[in-house]
């Protein structure tokens, strides 16, 4: 049975957001695993929304695109509905599911009438992102858990911070080697000791004429 069209949503109101520009709020209490509105608009190509998008400002992170798989991508600022103002949160209250190849936005725990509505857009990293790419993708969801950049995965440290973590492994390695011989230098010492007293008590020992 084919899912009905879920354009429109009771379940949700836009308007202004903290966040950023416009946002979707929770027009009355969502139960989680609520399915709230399909993410629609018009569906294009990879290659149809890289010569659209050609000219977009490399400094803007105003993006309508969703990708569906790898032939489809759906782009929200045309033809598109109130699902495309749900601002990106790195520890979301929504999530989004495809099913038979279109976008749904589901309710990930309870929401609370009020409540802004957001999802982890988990945008990909790219060889030829600039050099400020976490900073033009920079988010401001102020979740406790936010990791700063609406990018996925994370920023990666940089080699400097690598090259820190291996020196100290090695240190750490170089403590524990030289722990041991220590210990294996101690137990040599105690055991020879422990020798000569006995060969002391049992008289094989002689003490030099004078």
């Amino acid at each position: 049975m084919a899912i009905p069209l879920m354009r429109t949503s009771s379940w949700i109101t836009v308007r202004n957001s903290k966040i950023h520009g416009k946002g979707v709020f929770a027009a009355k209490r969502i139960p989680k695993g609520t399915r709230i509105i399909e993410y629609i608009g018009e569906r294009i190509s990879h290659k149809e929304a890289d010569a659209r998008y050609a000219d977009h400002d490399p400094n803007d992170n105003h993006t309508f695109l969703f990708i569906v798989d790898r032939k489809t991508v759906i782009d929200g600022g045309r033809k598109g509905n109130a699902a495309r103002f749900i601002n990106h949160s790195c520890d979301g209250n929504c999530e989004s599911a495809i099913a038979e190849r279109r976008v749904f936005i589901d309710a990930a725990r309870d929401i609370a009438k009020g409540e802004e509505l957001g999802y982890d857009y988990e945008i990909g990293r790219d060889k030829s992102d600039p050099p400020n790419v976490d900073e033009i993708y920079a988010c401001r969801c102020g979740a406790p858990k936010c990791r700063g950049t609406m990018l996925w995965p994370p920023k990666r440290p940089k080699a400097r911070k690598r090259s820190a973590a291996k020196s100290k492994l090695k240190a750490k390695r170089k403590t524990k080697t030289a722990s041991k011989t220590k210990a294996k230098a101690k137990a040599k010492a105690k055991a020879k000791a422990k020798a000569k007293a006995k060969r002391g008590s049992r008289g094989t020992t002689r003490a030099r004429p004078s």
